[in-house]
């Protein structure tokens, strides 16, 4: 799966001349945590993210009258509290691998970029759903953890137990470090599926529908 089939197209921005005050309107009003900074020219300048703006704004234990701590917003730039050095990705990046750089570089969206132009975000949102699907969470079925040697045809074996018993696979995923399998199936119930199993797992985990 790549970053093309899940990012959001055409994302909002701001530029680095924007106010704080303004950048978490269009924030507020979007319903978005980080906005690309582009230059009059379209260019990308930098990122700006909802705890960027939070932490340009004085503290709720300040003294200052609410017009004073407006007054001092006014004054302060998106440029001056934006991510100037921006990570980017392109669309033909796999999203295990966006998914990655975000984790270790610990930011919540990374914008993508088409030959230097911005053509949108994926952003932590995006990946949950990704999860959501790959565990075909919005299916219902019968989930289950089972532990089993992952051994070469073994998982052939198990998936034409479950075609036969007539079962069909809306999620896996498999663990090497725990010799566990985690799938979803529909079409058969909980009690055959089960006993479709049982000669092929050396314990099963966890079974449920859900």
């Amino acid at each position: 799966m790549l970053v093309r089939k899940r990012m959001s197209k055409n994302p909002i921005t701001t530029t680095p001349d924007a106010s704080v005050p303004d950048a978490l309107k269009v924030m507020q009003g979007s319903k978005v945590r980080q906005l690309p900074v582009l230059s009059s020219d379209g260019a990308l300048m930098g990122i700006v993210s909802l705890t960027d703006l939070f932490r340009a704004s004085p503290s709720p234990a300040t003294s200052l009258s609410i017009w004073e701590v407006n007054y001092l917003l006014e004054k302060i730039k998106v440029s001056e509290v934006m991510t100037h050095k921006v990570i980017t990705v392109t669309e033909d990046t796999a999203v295990e691998e966006a998914g990655r750089i975000m984790a270790e570089a610990k930011v919540s969206g990374l914008p993508v970029v088409r030959d230097g132009e911005l053509v949108g975000i994926i952003t932590e949102s995006h990946l949950f759903n990704v999860l959501v699907d790959i565990f075909g969470a919005r299916q219902a079925g019968v989930r289950v953890t089972a532990e089993m040697p992952l051994t070469k045809g073994g998982l052939c074996g198990l998936s034409g137990a479950v075609a036969d018993a007539g079962g069909r696979f809306v999620a896996f995923t498999e663990s090497a470090e725990e010799n566990t399998v985690t799938f979803k199936v529909r079409d058969v119930t909980r009690e055959g599926l089960i006993k479709t199993l049982e000669p092929l797992v050396t314990r099963i985990v966890d079974v449920r529908e859900t």
